[in-house]
Protein backbone atom coordinates (compact mmCIF):
# COMPACT_ATOMS: atom_id res chain seq x y z
CA UNK A 1 0.00 0.00 0.00
CA UNK A 2 3.10 2.37 0.68
CA UNK A 3 4.51 1.91 -2.62
CA UNK A 4 1.09 2.07 -4.53
CA UNK A 5 0.92 6.20 -2.30
CA UNK A 6 4.50 6.82 -3.22
CA UNK A 7 3.69 6.13 -6.84
CA UNK A 8 0.71 7.57 -7.06
CA UNK A 9 2.28 11.02 -5.27
CA UNK A 10 5.19 11.25 -7.46
CA UNK A 11 2.84 11.14 -10.71
CA UNK A 12 2.90 14.25 -12.51
CA UNK A 13 0.04 16.70 -12.13
CA UNK A 14 -0.13 17.59 -15.86
CA UNK A 15 -0.83 13.75 -16.58
CA UNK A 16 -3.50 14.14 -14.18
CA UNK A 17 -5.20 17.02 -15.67
CA UNK A 18 -5.13 15.24 -19.04
CA UNK A 19 -6.54 12.60 -17.95
CA UNK A 20 -9.28 15.00 -16.37
CA UNK A 21 -10.27 15.82 -19.39
CA UNK A 22 -9.89 13.02 -21.64
CA UNK A 23 -12.79 11.26 -19.34
CA UNK A 24 -14.50 14.78 -19.31
CA UNK A 25 -14.79 14.76 -23.47
CA UNK A 26 -14.34 10.90 -23.89
CA UNK A 27 -15.90 9.68 -21.19
CA UNK A 28 -14.80 6.39 -18.73
CA UNK A 29 -15.87 2.85 -17.61
CA UNK A 30 -18.31 5.35 -15.10
CA UNK A 31 -19.37 8.22 -17.14
CA UNK A 32 -19.92 9.31 -20.67
CA UNK A 33 -18.13 11.99 -22.02
CA UNK A 34 -19.28 14.89 -23.73
CA UNK A 35 -18.42 14.14 -27.10
CA UNK A 36 -20.38 10.83 -26.78
CA UNK A 37 -22.95 12.58 -25.38
CA UNK A 38 -23.58 15.02 -28.50
CA UNK A 39 -22.69 11.86 -31.12
CA UNK A 40 -25.66 10.77 -29.33
CA UNK A 41 -28.05 13.67 -29.06
CA UNK A 42 -27.07 14.22 -32.65
CA UNK A 43 -27.64 11.08 -34.37
CA UNK A 44 -31.12 10.90 -31.86
CA UNK A 45 -32.29 14.46 -33.34
CA UNK A 46 -31.35 13.80 -36.99
CA UNK A 47 -33.20 10.38 -36.96
CA UNK A 48 -36.36 12.16 -35.51
CA UNK A 49 -36.20 14.85 -37.80
CA UNK A 50 -36.21 12.33 -40.73
CA UNK A 51 -39.71 10.70 -39.37
CA UNK A 52 -41.34 14.64 -37.97
CA UNK A 53 -40.44 16.40 -41.42
CA UNK A 54 -43.24 14.38 -42.99
CA UNK A 55 -45.61 15.10 -40.47
CA UNK A 56 -44.57 18.67 -39.86
CA UNK A 57 -44.83 19.19 -43.36
CA UNK A 58 -48.18 17.66 -44.20
CA UNK A 59 -49.19 19.76 -41.10
CA UNK A 60 -48.68 22.51 -42.09
CA UNK A 61 -49.77 22.80 -45.57
CA UNK A 62 -52.97 21.08 -44.97
CA UNK A 63 -54.15 24.67 -42.55
CA UNK A 64 -53.33 26.73 -45.59
CA UNK A 65 -55.53 28.72 -47.95
CA UNK A 66 -55.12 28.70 -51.90
CA UNK A 67 -53.23 32.22 -51.59
CA UNK A 68 -50.94 30.79 -48.99
CA UNK A 69 -49.62 27.98 -50.93
CA UNK A 70 -49.34 30.13 -53.99
CA UNK A 71 -47.21 33.31 -52.01
CA UNK A 72 -43.85 32.07 -52.21
CA UNK A 73 -43.10 33.87 -49.04
CA UNK A 74 -45.12 31.51 -46.27
CA UNK A 75 -43.58 27.97 -46.20
CA UNK A 76 -44.27 26.70 -43.11
CA UNK A 77 -46.76 29.03 -40.73
CA UNK A 78 -49.79 28.92 -42.54
CA UNK A 79 -51.52 32.90 -42.39
CA UNK A 80 -54.51 31.33 -40.58
CA UNK A 81 -55.95 28.46 -39.12
CA UNK A 82 -57.85 27.17 -42.59
CA UNK A 83 -60.09 24.12 -41.84
CA UNK A 84 -61.93 24.40 -44.41
CA UNK A 85 -59.59 21.66 -46.22
CA UNK A 86 -60.57 19.13 -43.33
CA UNK A 87 -64.20 19.63 -44.16
CA UNK A 88 -63.86 18.95 -47.91
CA UNK A 89 -60.91 16.06 -47.53
CA UNK A 90 -64.14 15.00 -44.99
CA UNK A 91 -67.12 14.64 -47.79
CA UNK A 92 -64.56 13.33 -50.14
CA UNK A 93 -63.23 10.02 -47.92
CA UNK A 94 -66.80 9.79 -46.48
CA UNK A 95 -64.59 9.92 -43.15
CA UNK A 96 -67.15 8.14 -40.79
CA UNK A 97 -68.83 5.39 -42.72
CA UNK A 98 -65.24 4.69 -44.00
CA UNK A 99 -63.11 4.77 -40.67
CA UNK A 100 -66.30 2.25 -39.66
CA UNK A 101 -65.50 -0.26 -42.02
CA UNK A 102 -61.20 0.16 -42.09
CA UNK A 103 -61.49 -0.57 -38.31
CA UNK A 104 -64.16 -3.77 -38.69
CA UNK A 105 -61.70 -4.91 -41.35
CA UNK A 106 -58.86 -4.46 -39.18
CA UNK A 107 -59.45 -5.35 -35.92
CA UNK A 108 -61.29 -8.51 -36.06
CA UNK A 109 -58.52 -9.92 -38.24
CA UNK A 110 -56.28 -8.92 -36.02
CA UNK A 111 -57.67 -10.14 -32.82
CA UNK A 112 -58.14 -13.59 -34.49
CA UNK A 113 -54.58 -13.83 -36.05
CA UNK A 114 -52.93 -12.48 -32.52
CA UNK A 115 -54.73 -15.21 -30.55
CA UNK A 116 -54.38 -17.82 -33.54
CA UNK A 117 -50.82 -17.36 -33.27
CA UNK A 118 -50.43 -17.51 -29.82
CA UNK A 119 -51.70 -20.84 -29.80
CA UNK A 120 -49.26 -22.39 -32.44
CA UNK A 121 -46.78 -20.79 -30.97
CA UNK A 122 -47.19 -22.33 -27.09
CA UNK A 123 -48.24 -25.61 -28.95
CA UNK A 124 -44.32 -25.20 -31.09
CA UNK A 125 -42.86 -23.98 -27.60
CA UNK A 126 -44.12 -27.01 -25.24
CA UNK A 127 -45.26 -30.00 -26.96
CA UNK A 128 -43.15 -32.46 -28.63
CA UNK A 129 -45.13 -33.11 -31.96
CA UNK A 130 -44.45 -35.36 -34.74
CA UNK A 131 -42.34 -33.99 -37.82
CA UNK A 132 -42.38 -30.47 -35.28
CA UNK A 133 -39.74 -28.90 -37.19
CA UNK A 134 -40.42 -29.66 -40.66
CA UNK A 135 -44.34 -28.00 -39.79
CA UNK A 136 -42.38 -24.71 -38.12
CA UNK A 137 -39.96 -24.61 -41.22
CA UNK A 138 -42.80 -24.45 -43.19
CA UNK A 139 -44.54 -21.91 -41.40
CA UNK A 140 -41.27 -19.47 -41.33
CA UNK A 141 -41.22 -20.64 -45.53
CA UNK A 142 -45.13 -18.79 -45.53
CA UNK A 143 -43.33 -15.11 -44.21
CA UNK A 144 -40.36 -16.31 -46.91
CA UNK A 145 -43.15 -16.93 -50.03
CA UNK A 146 -44.10 -13.12 -51.60
CA UNK A 147 -47.65 -12.72 -51.22
CA UNK A 148 -48.19 -11.54 -54.77
CA UNK A 149 -47.35 -15.09 -55.21
CA UNK A 150 -50.13 -16.73 -53.69
CA UNK A 151 -52.91 -13.65 -54.48
CA UNK A 152 -54.07 -15.64 -57.63
CA UNK A 153 -54.78 -18.92 -56.08
CA UNK A 154 -56.08 -17.25 -52.94
CA UNK A 155 -58.48 -15.05 -54.88
CA UNK A 156 -59.19 -17.99 -57.32
CA UNK A 157 -59.73 -20.39 -53.90
CA UNK A 158 -62.11 -17.62 -52.29
CA UNK A 159 -64.11 -17.32 -55.40
CA UNK A 160 -64.95 -20.61 -55.09
CA UNK A 161 -66.09 -20.54 -51.33
CA UNK A 162 -67.69 -17.13 -52.00
CA UNK A 163 -66.11 -15.27 -49.78
CA UNK A 164 -65.21 -12.40 -52.55
CA UNK A 165 -65.95 -8.94 -50.95
CA UNK A 166 -67.05 -10.38 -47.84
CA UNK A 167 -64.06 -9.76 -44.32
CA UNK A 168 -63.93 -13.31 -44.53
CA UNK A 169 -61.43 -12.88 -47.40
CA UNK A 170 -59.15 -11.42 -44.19
CA UNK A 171 -60.91 -13.11 -41.79
CA UNK A 172 -60.53 -16.84 -42.14
CA UNK A 173 -56.55 -16.97 -43.36
CA UNK A 174 -55.89 -15.26 -40.64
CA UNK A 175 -57.95 -17.77 -38.28
CA UNK A 176 -56.34 -20.83 -39.44
CA UNK A 177 -53.04 -19.15 -38.59
CA UNK A 178 -52.10 -17.84 -42.56
CA UNK A 179 -53.37 -14.16 -41.88
CA UNK A 180 -51.01 -10.93 -43.03
CA UNK A 181 -47.10 -11.88 -41.62
CA UNK A 182 -48.73 -14.42 -39.45
CA UNK A 183 -45.32 -16.24 -38.99
CA UNK A 184 -43.93 -13.46 -37.61
CA UNK A 185 -46.07 -13.62 -34.62
CA UNK A 186 -45.96 -17.54 -34.21
CA UNK A 187 -42.35 -16.80 -34.10
CA UNK A 188 -42.26 -14.21 -31.61
CA UNK A 189 -44.90 -16.16 -29.65
CA UNK A 190 -42.72 -18.82 -29.71
CA UNK A 191 -39.33 -17.37 -28.69
CA UNK A 192 -41.73 -15.92 -25.79
CA UNK A 193 -42.93 -19.06 -24.57
CA UNK A 194 -39.94 -20.75 -24.90
CA UNK A 195 -38.47 -18.57 -21.92
CA UNK A 196 -40.97 -18.78 -19.75
CA UNK A 197 -40.23 -21.45 -16.85
CA UNK A 198 -41.32 -24.95 -17.00
CA UNK A 199 -41.20 -24.79 -13.45
CA UNK A 200 -44.62 -23.36 -13.09
CA UNK A 201 -46.38 -25.04 -15.46
CA UNK A 202 -45.28 -28.48 -14.03
CA UNK A 203 -46.61 -27.25 -10.58
CA UNK A 204 -50.32 -26.01 -12.32
CA UNK A 205 -50.22 -29.63 -13.95
CA UNK A 206 -49.40 -31.32 -10.48
CA UNK A 207 -52.68 -29.65 -8.48
CA UNK A 208 -54.82 -30.72 -11.42
CA UNK A 209 -54.72 -28.09 -13.83
CA UNK A 210 -54.96 -29.12 -17.69
CA UNK A 211 -53.09 -27.54 -20.73
CA UNK A 212 -56.28 -25.72 -21.80
CA UNK A 213 -56.04 -23.96 -17.84
CA UNK A 214 -52.25 -23.68 -17.63
CA UNK A 215 -52.58 -21.99 -21.07
CA UNK A 216 -54.91 -19.52 -19.88
CA UNK A 217 -54.14 -19.05 -15.95
CA UNK A 218 -50.32 -19.36 -16.60
CA UNK A 219 -48.91 -18.21 -20.06
CA UNK A 220 -51.75 -15.80 -21.11
CA UNK A 221 -50.92 -13.31 -18.23
CA UNK A 222 -46.82 -13.83 -18.58
CA UNK A 223 -47.07 -13.18 -22.08
CA UNK A 224 -49.39 -9.84 -22.46
CA UNK A 225 -46.09 -7.97 -24.04
CA UNK A 226 -45.77 -10.40 -26.67
CA UNK A 227 -49.74 -10.35 -27.10
CA UNK A 228 -49.93 -5.92 -27.03
CA UNK A 229 -46.75 -5.85 -29.63
CA UNK A 230 -48.71 -8.97 -31.80
CA UNK A 231 -51.47 -6.91 -32.03
CA UNK A 232 -50.48 -3.93 -32.83
CA UNK A 233 -47.96 -4.29 -35.42
CA UNK A 234 -51.13 -7.33 -37.35
CA UNK A 235 -53.65 -3.65 -36.75
CA UNK A 236 -51.58 -1.49 -38.43
CA UNK A 237 -50.22 -3.96 -41.62
CA UNK A 238 -54.22 -4.61 -42.00
CA UNK A 239 -55.00 -1.23 -41.80
CA UNK A 240 -52.23 -0.24 -44.53
CA UNK A 241 -52.77 -3.03 -46.56
CA UNK A 242 -54.33 -2.19 -49.88
CA UNK A 243 -53.30 -4.55 -52.75
CA UNK A 244 -54.68 -7.29 -50.69
CA UNK A 245 -57.94 -5.00 -49.56
CA UNK A 246 -58.03 -3.90 -53.48
CA UNK A 247 -58.28 -7.53 -54.60
CA UNK A 248 -59.98 -8.88 -52.48
CA UNK A 249 -62.92 -6.72 -51.02
CA UNK A 250 -63.84 -5.10 -54.67
CA UNK A 251 -65.90 -2.29 -54.65
CA UNK A 252 -68.42 -3.83 -51.87
CA UNK A 253 -65.90 -2.66 -48.96
CA UNK A 254 -63.51 0.44 -48.45
CA UNK A 255 -60.57 1.18 -46.28
CA UNK A 256 -59.32 4.71 -45.56
CA UNK A 257 -56.02 3.84 -47.81
CA UNK A 258 -57.98 2.71 -50.63
CA UNK A 259 -59.92 5.71 -50.16
CA UNK A 260 -57.01 7.74 -50.02
CA UNK A 261 -55.65 6.49 -53.34
CA UNK A 262 -58.49 7.74 -55.56
CA UNK A 263 -59.16 10.88 -53.27
CA UNK A 264 -57.83 12.76 -56.49
CA UNK A 265 -60.70 11.09 -58.48
CA UNK A 266 -63.06 11.11 -55.99
CA UNK A 267 -63.01 15.51 -55.40
CA UNK A 268 -62.69 15.88 -59.28
CA UNK A 269 -65.93 13.86 -59.51
CA UNK A 270 -68.02 15.18 -56.24
CA UNK A 271 -67.14 18.75 -57.75
CA UNK A 272 -68.53 18.43 -60.96
CA UNK A 273 -71.58 17.21 -59.38
CA UNK A 274 -71.61 20.24 -57.54
CA UNK A 275 -70.75 22.73 -59.78
CA UNK A 276 -72.66 21.32 -62.74
CA UNK A 277 -69.81 19.59 -64.55
CA UNK A 278 -67.30 21.64 -64.49
CA UNK A 279 -63.86 20.29 -63.25
CA UNK A 280 -61.97 22.26 -60.01
CA UNK A 281 -58.95 21.00 -59.75
CA UNK A 282 -57.44 20.00 -55.97
CA UNK A 283 -54.62 21.85 -54.33
CA UNK A 284 -52.04 20.76 -52.18
CA UNK A 285 -53.48 21.79 -48.95
CA UNK A 286 -56.77 19.35 -49.26
CA UNK A 287 -54.13 16.86 -50.45
CA UNK A 288 -52.51 16.99 -47.08
CA UNK A 289 -55.56 17.38 -45.00
CA UNK A 290 -56.83 13.87 -46.41
CA UNK A 291 -53.39 12.07 -45.83
CA UNK A 292 -53.51 13.44 -42.09
CA UNK A 293 -56.69 12.19 -41.61
CA UNK A 294 -56.45 9.28 -43.45
CA UNK A 295 -53.27 8.44 -40.73
CA UNK A 296 -55.07 10.10 -37.62
CA UNK A 297 -56.47 6.80 -36.18
CA UNK A 298 -53.13 5.37 -36.57
CA UNK A 299 -51.81 7.98 -34.53
CA UNK A 300 -54.37 8.15 -31.58
CA UNK A 301 -54.14 4.23 -31.29
CA UNK A 302 -50.16 4.60 -31.04
CA UNK A 303 -50.34 7.61 -28.49
CA UNK A 304 -52.96 5.79 -26.38
CA UNK A 305 -50.90 2.26 -25.75
CA UNK A 306 -47.88 4.02 -26.53
CA UNK A 307 -46.96 2.99 -22.38
CA UNK A 308 -47.93 -0.68 -23.32
CA UNK A 309 -46.25 -0.97 -26.34
CA UNK A 310 -42.79 0.07 -25.16
CA UNK A 311 -43.30 -1.81 -21.69
CA UNK A 312 -43.92 -4.93 -24.34
CA UNK A 313 -40.93 -4.36 -26.62
CA UNK A 314 -38.61 -3.72 -23.55
CA UNK A 315 -39.71 -7.04 -21.68
CA UNK A 316 -39.78 -8.85 -24.51
CA UNK A 317 -36.59 -8.16 -26.33
CA UNK A 318 -38.84 -7.99 -29.13
CA UNK A 319 -38.10 -5.27 -32.32
CA UNK A 320 -40.45 -4.29 -34.94
CA UNK A 321 -40.68 -2.88 -39.02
Amino acid sequence: MKRIEVVSQKMPKKHNYRQRIKHLLLGSNVKTGIITHLFIYSLLVGIGFVYLYPMIHMGSYSFMTLEDLLNPLITWLPSQLYLENYETAYRVLNFSSTLGVTLYVTVLPALAQTLVASLIGYGFARFDLPFKRTLFGLVLATFVIPPQVLMIPRYVFFNDLGIIGNIQSFLLPAAFGQGLNSAIFILIFYQFFRMLPKSLEEAAYLDGAGYYKIFIRIAVPMAIPAFIISFLFSFVWYWNETTMAATFFGNTLTTLPLELQRFNVSYEQMNAQNLGGSNVNINEGISMAGTMLSILPLLVVYFITQRWFVEGVDRSGITGE
